[in-house]
């Protein structure tokens, strides 16, 4: 039976802040997975979840909570500019971020890589 795949993923490789940095983003039926990691494993796992705000119907925000590693601003930072995007090209979906950074600076943050497009399910 020829059709859809069961998973839709995209990578890709950037250099962050002088540091190759993997990208690795996967849809499923109701989350995003997104896997960002200069260290070669998932590091960090933050879930950001989409709400709708009362004055600004186009835009929800994103709630971020760290379900395991180090809950630190930086990393709420990091994860709320990284997958904003994603999260509205995939239809406001929930998204659950894995990272594993060796740069940790502002400019990391500020510059973080890009998906260009997140994968439909």
């Amino acid at each position: 039976m020829e059709g859809k795949p069961l998973l839709t993923s995209k990578q890709k490789t950037a250099v962050v802040c002088g540091v190759p940095t993997q990208v690795v983003c996967t849809a499923f039926s109701s989350h995003i997975l997104v896997v960002v990691t200069q260290l070669g494993k998932m590091g960090t796992l933050v879930s950001l979840e989409p709400s709708s705000v009362t004055g600004d119907i186009g835009k929800p925000v994103l709630t971020t909570k760290v379900l395991l590693g180090k809950d630190e601003p930086l990393v709420h930072v990091f994860a709320k500019n990284l997958v904003a995007f994603v999260s509205q090209e995939a239809g406001n979906r929930a998204v659950l971020l894995a990272l594993a950074m060796k740069d940790k600076s502002m400019e990391a943050v500020v510059h973080p890589p890009q998906v260009q497009r997140a994968p439909r399910a």
